[in-house]
């Protein structure tokens, strides 16, 4: 074994049952220098480590596409650093994770990602993290142009919203569709129509139906299906690919799966509490369900069965997180639903919970599940094969997994600087033995081994639709 805090030069992953996107199948795993060397069955393989996997699945690292830490929003913070939101990935086995760098008004985009790769800097983490550019100003020729630089800062994805204080008008998402297509970006949307919720709001509060039940009822389904079939409609227009964050609904999903359908180059994205949290989690006390305040708003049972089934059958390809948390005292204490900042921790929870209620349940097999968490958002966010995969040459982040450990989640044992966990009390089974990050262990049996600046910045090649001719 190696001392703590050293990174050993081969490690040596024994009596494993590896499962990839495509495969399952028992092997042992052979890492040298940061890589994966060898995998089958490897009876005189010697390394300087070697990790008994024997009852457990060795499944490549989680890559989260969807994560917010330190992160401004309506007036606030969230409250994970990159360190201790990397911390509680790394603890969840997601070993890649890409963040959003927020454009300020008027800063050329380039210099939005020298800015956050320096607060990168001053937190550390624990995972390789990195970043999509969060378009919010593109008022002058120059910052518009300024989209085509990111690419080669290792910047392939563009993120948008069409509500809320950073809602673009339609002109400025099909000038940045069109530039992502020019350089080969892809888009991501968050796509509710913010005009009709805008309106929605101020007549439910003008009514004085200000109580945490009326976060969903003035951001109804329609408001997200409208909204994805507009953004579908000007990628489309663009030439650009697409990919929608956060489907919560079964009316977006259906827009999203019918625009597949007719080849649309469109990838939809879910997360587990659009799965697992009803709306029912908005009623009672408003304090309580003040933890539940998250957009778009948790939805009803009929919805959560239709993206298990988008799941299934290909229609959603991604199940990332949207982890941003707060402490519960800013959540709570508010005059209306307005004030609550939205958002809520996942990034440690992500893997256990679609293990324990897709795997174990049989909506999902371990192979969807690898494809879900790893394989294609490493394959949509430019990061394949070098991350997602159990791959000869593959980075050498791997997650053993014990499918039969018990946990039941409790907020004062998770990682994240958030308080509270919108699970707190459920019970999973399935949660990882052992996290490693190019070879090295990261977490064993619950604790922490990495310390930070393990993690390094990921630049990632572009993946979408390159179009010639695009309109200006």
């Amino acid at each position: 074994m190696s001392a703590r805090g050293e990174v050993p030069a081969s490690v040596l992953i024994r009596g494993g049952t590896v499962a990839t996107a495509a495969d399952v199948y028992p092997a042992d795993v052979l890492i040298e220098d940061g890589a994966i060397a060898a995998i089958g069955r490897l009876p005189d393989a010697a390394a300087a480590e070697t990790i008994d996997a024997a009852g457990c699945y060795v499944l490549p690292g989680g890559v989260d596409p969807h994560v917010h830490f330190q992160t401004p929003t309506g007036g606030t913070w969230t409250c994970d650093s990159f360190t201790t939101g990397t911390v509680a990935a790394a603890h969840g086995g997601v070993t890649s994770a890409i963040h959003f760098c927020v454009q300020e008004p008027g800063e050329p985009l380039d210099a939005t990602v020298a800015r956050w790769r320096g607060l990168l800097d001053d937190s550390p983490p624990v995972v390789d993290v990195g970043f999509h550019a969060m378009v919010t100003d593109l008022s002058t020729p120059e910052l518009r142009a300024g989209l085509r630089s990111l690419p080669a800062l290792g910047v392939s994805t563009f993120k948008v919203f069409m509500s809320g204080e950073s809602m673009l008008d339609g002109g400025t998402l099909l000038a940045t569709l069109q530039e992502a297509a020019r350089c080969g970006a892809m888009v991501m949307v968050h796509a509710e129509d913010g005009e009709a919720i805008d309106l929605l709001v101020a007549e439910a509060l003008a009514a004085g139906r200000v109580a945490p039940r009326h976060h969903a009822t003035t951001r109804p389904p329609e408001t997200e299906a409208l909204a994805v079939a507009r953004a579908i409609g000007l990628a489309r227009l663009a030439g650009a690919s697409l990919y929608v964050v956060h489907v919560s609904s079964a009316q977006a999903l259906r827009v999203v799966a019918e625009a597949r359908a007719a080849g649309a180059d469109v990838t939809g994205e879910t997360c587990p509490q659009y799965l697992l949290l009803d709306e029912r989690c908005l009623d009672g006390d408003p304090d309580e369900a003040a933890k539940y305040l998250f957009t778009p708003p948790p939805r009803t049972p009929a919805d959560q069965e239709a993206l298990w089934d988008g799941l299934a059958r290909g229609e959603l390809a991604v199940v990332a997180s949207d982890h941003g948390g707060f402490p519960l005292a800013a959540k709570r204490g508010h005059a209306d639903f307005t004030r609550i900042p939205q958002g809520l921790p996942g990034v440690e929870t992500r893997l256990g919970l679609l293990h324990h209620h897709g795997v174990r349940s049989g909506r999902l097999s371990l192979s969807r599940l690898v494809e879900l968490l790893s394989a294609n958002p490493a394959r949509r966010f430019g990061l394949y094969p070098r991350k997602g995969a159990i791959a000869v040459g593959s980075d050498a982040d791997v997650v053993v997994f014990d499918p039969e450990r018990r946990t039941t989640i409790a907020a004062a044992a998770l990682h994240s600087a958030t308080d509270y966990s919108p699970y707190d009390g459920w019970e999973v089974v399935g949660a990882p033995r052992a996290v490693l990050v190019r070879g090295r262990v990261v977490v064993r049996d619950g604790e922490l081994e990495a310390e930070p600046g393990h993690g390094a910045y990921l630049p990632r090649a572009v993946t979408g639709a390159r179009r010639a001719g695009v309109a200006a």
